[in-house]
């Protein structure tokens, strides 16, 4: 493991030793293989003077939601050390307590919580403190001589401490197995299968002992002959995936995505012999169990049946621990392997599962690096529901804000690079949904570029680049609940009399024919979606035509018929089908000045005039078509199926 010391960055910070403390836990939350997403924490000593003019002792410690990636000074909680310390005395004290007198000895009430390990962090008689969940330190503790290797390791150079509950148990059995010891014989302290702690009066020493240390433990199983993980060529089987994913919904009790792995590493994990035995044996570090659960469900040749199998024997293993007391948790799967495919994880939103797949992408490289000279050990199940199931998780059980309409739902958008097609994908993203967004401009992958919304390239008037589109959807997340069917164009106004061939055609096979091609290639998935709901935009002309409009129009009332035998035949599936009629919507970039004008002009009218000639005299938006999409698809109406809705502020020859 490498130093990213780096002496010209450090000097800057070097006066400040707060500031120093955000540089060094930086350096520790850059490297994964260190810790995960809010693992680890740490900490620095300072003295300050209070409001009255006295001086101090303080524990900055990292609070409670922040990342050591991108931690800043706010996120360092300052707690009074003296308070810390009696805590410590204590014979007993709940986890719940201990954040409340912690939270009372802050100096700052608006700073986070402090962490839960901040007692023994004011334990430990050094000004900086480290805490990681090293993958190599966590290796060589979870195995049945876990405690011979870190002797072997270290010698006498790190205090030992075996597992126990985090938080004040913790600190309680450090402190009683450290009150005699002398902390400046020792350059690190060993969790075993939970973690490692370094510390000095200097920062940088601190995080260069937590790099020397891990590398050690590194540089030893290195020396036992660890093999590369096998690689192994997976299959790929969309619409299994899909239902996979629906099926860890229902279970769930609310909609989940379902994101697959299939790299060389989790393919060759799910193509293990013994995957079934290793891979559920449990997570690398106690704290992994709140995002993952205990186990992950193994999926075969029958993967519904086995998510209900895994969701039996979870509610049993709640049953075997529970004090009764307890809320159980949802009994769905976080992860999963899925044999001869590839890995899966299950969460709530596209951060969550990337959360769960970085700390799954840790769990089978060190499970594998384990076994390939020892057998892979973790804690008993009754430690993993301890921590599953702590006092201070429970609650939090709720408290929670209620969740998007659309929050682990799937959607995709066609026509989306501008006008009603890109505020829907924004609107529908807004309100939760992870969304694919399609467009023929190239220029659609820049304007959706972040983890839940992303663009892609498509010409949704060639079969295949609208088959590899919705593939690249269920890829992506693992299913489609939302398909909001858009793209078209306006063709030039010409009479029935000099219509050309060209341009009927051109109207026909982008404003119908693409949708029905888009809607037959997501019908295998809409079926087993989660409330799916399908979305058409046709048009105002469509109950309201006009001279010189035949080929737009025709194309859209087309759409509309498509839209209702949809309606039809999706039903049973519990798949609403709807379309919507709006008017025309000017702030895009179809309609420039001079194109307005000319229409303005045309019928006598100023451009304002012109854009509200209706008869509410409102003009109508891109933002209030998609904000009528995502109620058309969302709950409230959750019982309309085969409606048509206009959207065009009335129009006295539709009325």
């Amino acid at each position: 493991m490498k130093s990213l010391w780096n002496n010209e960055k450090a000097e800057v910070f070097s006066k400040d030793p707060l500031e120093l403390r955000v540089y060094t836990s930086r350096l520790l939350g850059a490297n994964p293989d260190l810790v995960l997403h809010g693992g680890g924490n740490t900490s620095v000593k300072l003295s300050e003077e209070n409001f009255f003019g006295e001086t101090e002792e303080l524990l900055l410690v990292k609070g409670s939601g922040w990342d050591l990636a991108t931690i800043e000074t706010p996120g360092f909680a300052p707690v009074r050390l003296e308070t810390l310390k009696r805590l410590a005395e204590l014979e007993t004290l709940s986890d719940s307590e201990m954040v409340r007198q912690q939270r009372a000895a802050m100096t700052d009430p608006s700073a986070p919580n402090p962490s839960v390990e901040a007692i023994l962090h004011a334990l430990i008689p050094f000004r900086y403190v480290d805490h990681t969940h090293a993958d190599a330190v966590l290796a060589v503790t979870n195995h049945p001589s876990g405690e011979q290797s870190v002797q072997e390791i270290y010698g006498n150079r790190v205090i030992v401490i075996p597992y126990v509950m985090p938080g004040f148990v913790l600190a309680k059995k450090v402190r009683e197995l450290t009150q005699y010891k002398n902390w400046s014989d020792y350059e690190g302290m060993i969790l075993m299968n939970h973690g490692i702690f370094t510390f000095d009066n200097e920062a940088r020493e601190s995080y260069e002992k937590m790099i020397r240390l891990v590398s050690e433990a590194e540089e030893y199983i290195c020396a036992k002959g660890t093999k590369e993980a096998p690689k192994a060529k997976v299959r790929e089987d969309l619409v299994k995936l899909g239902g996979i994913r629906k099926k860890v919904s229902e279970v769930a009790g609310k909609p989940m995505l379902a994101v697959i792995d299939q790299s060389d590493q989790a393919g060759g994990f799910s193509r293990r012999q013994d995957v079934s035995e290793i891979g559920t044996r449990g997570p690398i570090t106690p704290d992994h169990v709140l995002r993952t659960k205990n186990i992950p469900v193994i999926l075969d040749e029958n993967p519904k049946e086995e998510v209900d199998t895994f969701k039996t024997k979870y509610l049993e293993y709640f049953q075997r621990h529970t004090d009764g007391q307890l809320t159980c948790l949802d009994p769905a799967p976080r992860w999963a392997v899925w044999k001869d495919f590839g890995t899966l994880v299950f969460g709530r939103s596209v951060k969550e599962t990337g959360i769960i797949a970085d700390i799954i992408d840790h769990t089978r490289k060190t499970i594998q690096q384990v076994e390939d000279w020892s057998v892979w050990k973790a804690l008993p199940e009754k430690d993993l529901f301890e921590v599953e199931y702590w006092e201070l998780e429970q609650a939090k059980l709720g408290k929670s804000v209620k969740a998007p309409d659309f929050q682990g739902k799937i959607a995709l958008v066609s026509g989306a690079a501008s006008g009603i097609g890109q505020s829907c994908a924004e609107t529908l993203h807004q309100q939760g949904a992870a969304v694919l967004a399609l467009d023929l401009n190239p220029e659609i992958e820049a304007i959706f570029s972040k983890p839940g919304i992303r663009g892609l390239c498509c010409d949704v008037t060639d079969d295949e680049a609208i088959q590899k589109a919705v593939d690249q959807t269920v890829r992506s997340f693992g299913g489609l609940d939302i398909l909001v069917s858009n793209a078209g164009n306006f063709p030039a106004g010409l009479s029935l009399d000099k219509m050309d061939p060209e341009t009927w055609d051109s109207s026909m096979k982008l404003n119908l024919s693409s949708h029905q091609r888009l809607l037959t290639a997501a019908t295998p998935f809409l079926q087993q979606s989660l409330d799916g709901a399908v979305v058409f935009i046709a048009s105002r002309n469509v109950p309201a035509p006009g001279p010189g409009a035949s080929a737009y129009s025709v194309a859209k009332a087309g759409l509309t018929q498509l839209a209702r035998v949809a309606a039809l035949e999706l039903g049973s599936y519990g798949v609403r089908v709807n379309v919507l009629h709006p008017d025309c919507v000017y702030d895009t970039g179809l309609w420039s000045e001079g194109v307005l004008q000319g229409r303005a002009d045309k019928y006598g009218m100023s451009v304002e005039e012109y854009k509200s000639r209706n008869i509410l005299k409102k003009e109508v938006t891109s933002r209030e078509v998609s904000e009528m999409v995502a109620v058309v698809a969302g709950p409230i109406f959750s019982n309309t199926t085969g409606a048509q809705i206009p959207i065009d502020g009335g129009n006295d020859r539709v009325i």
